[in-house]
């Protein structure tokens, strides 16, 4: 058993443990292998057993039928004997180890058969990108072989069946790979990156002063907040979220009590880890992880994140003092270059899950209505918007202003019209933002005002609207903005208002409408269709040109000589 769980850890890119657990014995090895390797064994040696029956019958069929028909013959000669034997000993090591193979392609993984694993990624639009074929989980009855019904009780409490990036990503989590997800926010990534991080390293005791096994940094404090919430509902694990704009005494606090998961902005997570919490100089407050989530990674990318998280991987370490190589994961609604060189760097031998296309692309589930007006004349266009959408009064809309003080004004609007509307922007405390959220969520207060701090990542069930006020800045916040609604299969629409200011994107939404299949205005067609090309990201919009690049400088010398040759 040894050198089949050795050799299908090397084969899953887990060398370090292959080296390490082959040092031990094999009753050890057997006690400690996971339930899905022990399954690849009971799976190899089975396909060896019949292997060497088929063999054996085979030979022994043939020598009957020889016996008969020579029975006054002498036997061969012992020489003649040897050389059968051998041939017959070849014969049974190449069919073991075909069968060898075959049961070790399958992994221990198989939700249901090869075909039906491609019919249900062609399905749901999905690529997988692995040296190994991990077939997806499609059923919960299959996740509970390898997930703790414990969990999966109460995290997926009403859910018929896994959502895609959940089918896919757990198997490759549970085999201990790294790996990548791409896919559009409200996906059910939260639950595909928890459940078998906590099902791994969740503490069966828990002590005083624990520090966290599981790291998860989140580029806002909403959506650290929304994983949060996500991981306090789950058994087995204690957990704390920490990001800026509240007091530090009481995060530190709950860390020194012991935790198993910490949920963080990158900025308050170095904040503490540059300070000593534990009351020793040489203790790492990341030291002990051995899962780490980067989630939304290509929007902390966006909001000048890079050096943070290269100092947070630093202080990770990639093997953990209390044993163990770390696991990582990164989550992602794009797949730019930017993050694929991240990528290369964090994790190893990653395999790569992508719902949908590697490029954002705009839900098709929303309705996407673009009408172009003057910029005086929007807020006065509001109330009839208002009016049409919100008859009940209780359905939930989601009003996005461009900035801070815009946002204040249309919530003071609203409210002066009669409507419950709260807000949510950078000129709000943390005690506001995180009561407004709590309060729209719950339909409290069914009208929500915010800037594009609300426009990612966030978790807002049954929005039916979203009413884009003002354009944002750049056509990927257009579409995390839309994708408020129809969210979890259901249906939404997003209405829009789009001036003269905002000309500069119009090439781009003309092209996001037209590959949802939406209808595009006549009037905005008349400010052209020209796309600008993104600026480099070290360059900005001077360089390097595309002109320019493969050509090679040429050196000219000149004399120093006054006289003509």
């Amino acid at each position: 058993m040894q050198s089949i769980v050795h050799t299908f850890l090397v084969k899953s890119g887990m060398s370090k443990t292959a080296k390490k657990m082959q040092k031990e014995s094999k009753e050890t090895l057997t006690a400690v292998a996971s339930p899905t390797l022990v399954e690849i064994y009971q799976k190899t040696s089975a396909a060896k057993k019949r292997a060497r029956a088929d063999s054996g019958s085979s030979s022994s069929s043939s020598s009957s039928s020889s016996s008969d028909s020579d029975s006054d013959n002498e036997s061969p000669p012992p020489a003649k004997k040897a050389k059968a034997a051998k041939a017959d000993k070849k014969k049974d090591t190449a069919s073991s180890s075909s069968s060898s193979s075959s049961a070790k392609r399958d992994h221990g993984f198989s939700a249901s058969s090869d075909a039906h694993a491609n019919t249900y990624r062609k399905k749901h639009s999905m690529k997988l990108d692995s040296d190994i074929d991990f077939s997806p989980y499609q059923t919960f009855d299959v996740v509970r072989q390898h997930l703790p019904g414990s969990i999966l009780d109460v995290a997926c409490k009403g859910f018929a069946a896994p959502t895609p990036i959940q089918a896919q990503a757990w198997p490759i989590l549970i085999a201990e790979r790294d790996v990548i997800g791409i896919a559009e926010t409200g996906s059910g990534k939260t639950l595909a990156f928890l459940l078998p991080a906590i099902a791994r390293f969740g503490r069966t005791k828990q002590n005083r002063g624990d520090a966290p096994t599981m790291l998860v940094v989140a580029p806002t404090r909403e959506l650290a907040m929304q994983t949060a919430e996500v991981a306090d509902q789950l058994p087995m694990i204690r957990s704390i979220c920490v990001y800026g704009g509240v007091p530090k005494y009481k995060q530190k606090k709950v860390i020194r009590e012991g935790i198993d998961l910490l949920v963080a902005t990158p900025g308050r997570l170095l904040d503490l880890c540059s300070e000593e919490i534990y009351g020793s100089h040489n203790k790492n407050l990341l030291g002990d992880v051995n899962f780490l989530c980067l989630d939304e990674a290509d929007r902390m990318l966006d909001q000048g994140f890079e050096k943070d998280m290269r100092r947070i991987v630093d202080l990770v370490g990639k093997s953990p003092p209390n044993g163990g190589i770390r696991q990582t994961a990164l989550f992602s609604a794009t797949w730019p270059d930017s993050i694929r060189k991240l990528a290369n760097e964090f994790l190893a031998n990653p395999v790569r899950v992508t719902i949908g296309s590697d490029e954002l692309t705009a839900n098709v589930r929303v309705t996407q209505i673009v009408e172009v007006v003057e910029g005086h004349e929007k807020q006065k266009l509001l109330l009839p918007l208002m009016a049409k959408y919100h008859k009940s009064r209780k359905n939930r809309i989601l009003v996005f202003a461009l900035y801070k003080k815009e946002a204040s004004r249309l919530e003071a609007f609203l409210q002066q019209k009669g409507y419950n509307c709260c807000a949510i922007h950078g000129d709000k405390s943390q005690d506001q933002r995180t009561k407004a959220l709590a309060e729209f969520k719950s339909g409290q207060c069914p009208v929500l005002v915010a800037t594009d701090v609300a426009a990612r990542g966030l978790d807002i069930p049954n929005v039916e609207y979203v009413i884009n006020v003002s354009f944002p800045l750049t056509i990927e916040d257009y579409i995390h903005r839309i994708g408020r609604t129809g969210r979890a299969g259901k249906y939404g629409v997003a209405h829009t208002f789009f001036t003269t200011f905002d000309k500069a994107r119009s090439g781009e939404l003309q092209n996001v409408l037209r590959e949802a299949k939406m209808p595009v205005p006549e009037a905005l067609m008349k400010f052209g269709s020209t796309v600008k090309v993104k600026p480099h990201s070290t360059y900005g919009d001077f360089g390097p040109k595309k002109d320019l690049i493969g050509l090679v400088s040429k050196k000219t010398s000149f004399s120093d000589s006054d006289d003509d040759e």
